[in-house]
């Protein structure tokens, strides 16, 4: 009876992980592989340029030699809206020492993360993510998913789901780091 509970959660699982993978605008609803996502460990972290939910440009090479936390999220992810205000805690406790917090929204309209970021006070830079080119760049297949960046563009750690960013032992676990 276990095993039949255990296959029901899995299957559950994988179905929900298959439908809110990112797709591309042209309708391709491939899922990203899981095990996509592993080959980015220990490895540069893929360039991308976007614009922030002002029209202003970003590179994330221009952040070469900071450290970078980079979450990717939606406003329609309850566990990715639980996070902000922990992300936002941990950009005004480690920003000053070099940490950046980047945030790229792969919500389905550039509203909805402006509108949020407005009424929650977000200050750490939100990326809008239009064609999830850069989704699809870093195998994003579960949201929330963070990755901490090293001063060399190397991704040192991935995160699935919501954490408490302003905890002790992650604030101790980035400052390491800076």
């Amino acid at each position: 009876m276990k095993k039949i509970g255990t296959a029901f959660v899995l299957a559950t699982a994988f179905f929900w992980l298959t439908a809110m993978a990112p797709s591309s605008q042209s309708g391709d609803r491939t899922p990203y592989s899981p095990k996509g996502i592993d080959r980015l460990d220990r490895q540069k972290a893929p360039d991308f340029t976007l614009k922030d939910l002002r029209g202003n440009t970003f590179t994330l090479s221009a952040l070469k030699g900071k450290v970078v936390l980079l979450n990717f999220w939606a406003t329609w992810c309850p566990p990715c809206i639980a996070e902000m205000p922990q992300l936002n805690k941990l950009h005004k406790k480690l920003g000053p020492r070099g940490l950046h917090v980047v945030a790229i929204s792969t919500d389905n309209s550039i509203g909805y993360p402006r509108d949020f970021v407005s009424k929650n006070g977000i200050d750490f830079t939100v990326l809008y993510d239009e064609n999830r080119t850069v989704t699809r760049s870093y195998k994003v297949f579960s949201m929330p998913t963070t990755f901490l960046i090293d001063k060399n563009g190397v991704v040192v750690e991935k995160f699935f789901g919501d954490y408490e960013w302003a905890d002790t032992e992650m604030v101790k676990k980035i400052e390491k780091l800076l």
